[in-house]
C-alpha cells in the first residue's frame, strides 16, 4: 500500500506498507523531509511497525512521538503529517496525478445560477459523467453569499442589498456569508472524488485542496498561508475563506472566494458583520477584515487568475473543458426550483 501527503507550507510524506493479520508490517517511511538524527527514521517506522490497521491518526501519531529520541529535529514534517499519510496508504487515497483534471473558466453567470452549477458538478463527478474539474467562476451581478446554516435576518440588512441592487443567495456548504461584486473578487470551485481526500480530516482536507493556490500566490509574492480551519490569509490580512460540502454521490464539492479589490464600505452596509465576530478575527473594524488581492500584488484580476491556473496545471495538469448542454440545463432548473427562491433563503430565516 502507498500513500502520500504534502504537508501545507512543508514537505512530501510517503508512505509504503503492507498489512498481515490486520496489523501494519514492511512499513517504510519517506519524503523530502529533513530529519535529524538520521537514525530517528528506523524509530518512526518501528513505532508504526505492529500497529493494528484499524489506528486513528491521532493513535499513529502518538506511537510515533513516543518513539522518537528527545533531540530529534523533524523540518518540513510531523508525527501529525506521518500519521495521515499511513492513513491514506491504509485507505488506498488518490492523489492528484491520478485524475485527468477538467478547467472550466466560462462565461459571467448570475448568483442562483453558480450555486446550482456546483451542486450539479459536483453530482456529475460523483456519478462519473464528469472527471474531477476546476472551475473560475465570473459573475454577473453583486451578491450576497450566506451558508447554509446562517441566519438569513442576522446576517443581511436585505433593505441595503435592495437598495445596492445586491441578489441574495442561500449556498449548500457551511461557513459564513461573502459579499462580492463582478471584478471585485476570485471565485473558484474544486469538484473532487471523495477518494482524493481520503485519510484526511475534515479539517485537513482545506489546507490539502488549497495548497495548490497558496503556490500560486507565493509565486506572485504574497506570503501566504492558511488558518485554520478555513481562511487563506497573510501578514498583511486574509486574503479569503474556504466552505465544502460532501454529497451523497460520494464527490466532495470545495469553493473559495479570495477578494481581489472589494469595496469594503458597502460590505459593511449591507451585511450585518457583529463586533464579536471582527474581535474574534483580530481586526478593529469591518474595512479592514479582508486584504485585497490588488494591492499585495498591483496586478490586474485576470493576471493573478492565469497564474493560479498555470500553477494548478503545473502542479496536477488540467485540460480546458466547458459546462456541457446537458449540466447546464440541469443547473438552470435547480437554479429556478431552489437556489432562487424564497423558501431555500428562508430556510434558517
Amino acid at each position: 500500500m502507498h500513500g502520500e501527503y504534502k504537508v501545507p507550507g512543508g514537505k512530501l510524506v510517503v508512505a509504503d506498507l503492507e498489512l498481515t493479520d490486520g496489523k501494519l508490517t514492511n512499513v517504510r517511511i519517506a519524503g523530502d523531509f529533513f530529519l535529524e538524527p538520521d537514525s530517528a527514521l528506523d524509530d518512526i517506522n518501528g513505532a508504526i511497525e505492529g500497529l493494528p490497521r484499524e489506528s486513528t491518526a491521532e493513535e499513529i501519531a502518538a506511537a510515533v512521538q513516543a518513539a522518537l529520541p528527545s533531540d530529534a529535529q523533524l523540518l518540513g514534517f510531523s508525527p501529525e503529517a506521518i500519521a495521515v499519510t499511513v492513513r491514506r496508504a491504509i485507505a488506498q487515497a488518490a492523489s492528484w496525478r491520478d485524475y485527468d483534471w477538467q478547467i472550466i473558466h466560462g462565461e459571467p453567470q448570475h448568483p442562483a445560477m453558480q450555486l446550482a452549477l456546483d451542486e450539479v458538478l459536483t453530482n456529475a463527478v460523483g456519478e462519473g459523467t464528469r472527471k474531477p474539474t476546476l472551475r473560475i467562476w465570473e459573475w454577473a451581478s453583486p451578491a450576497i453569499i450566506i451558508g447554509s446554516f446562517q441566519s438569513l435576518r442576522n446576517e443581511v440588512d436585505r433593505a441595503n442589498a435592495e437598495k445596492y441592487g445586491v441578489t441574495v443567495v442561500r449556498r449548500i456548504s457551511g461557513g459564513g456569508a461573502m459579499f462580492v461584486e463582478p471584478e471585485s473578487a476570485i471565485t473558484y470551485s474544486l469538484y473532487v472524488p471523495g477518494e482524493l481526500v481520503q485519510g484526511l480530516s475534515f479539517a485537513d482536507s482545506y489546507a490539502f485542496l488549497d495548497e495548490w493556490v497558496l503556490d500560486a500566490l507565493k509565486a506572485l509574492g504574497i506570503d501566504a498561508f492558511y488558518k485554520p480551519l478555513n481562511d487563506i490569509s497573510s501578514p498583511a490580512g486574509k486574503i479569503g475563506g474556504a466552505a465544502q460540502k460532501r454529497l451523497g454521490s460520494g464527490a466532495v464539492l470545495h469553493h473559495v472566494t479570495m477578494s481581489y479589490d472589494m469595496d469594503a464600505e458597502k460590505m459593511v452596509r449591507v451585511l450585518r458583520i457583529g463586533r464579536e465576530k471582527l474581535s474574534d478575527k483580530g481586526t478593529a473594524s469591518a474595512q479592514k477584515r479582508v486584504d485585497p488581492l490588488r494591492s499585495q500584488t498591483g496586478l490586474s484580476r485576470q493576471e493573478v487568475i492565469s497564474k493560479m491556473l498555470d500553477t494548478f496545471v503545473a502542479l496536477h495538469g488540467g485540460t480546458r473543458s466547458e459546462v456541457t448542454p446537458e449540466e447546464y440545463a440541469k443547473a438552470e432548473q435547480l437554479a429556478a426550483e431552489k437556489f432562487s427562491t424564497e423558501a431555500w433563503l428562508k430556510r434558517v430565516p
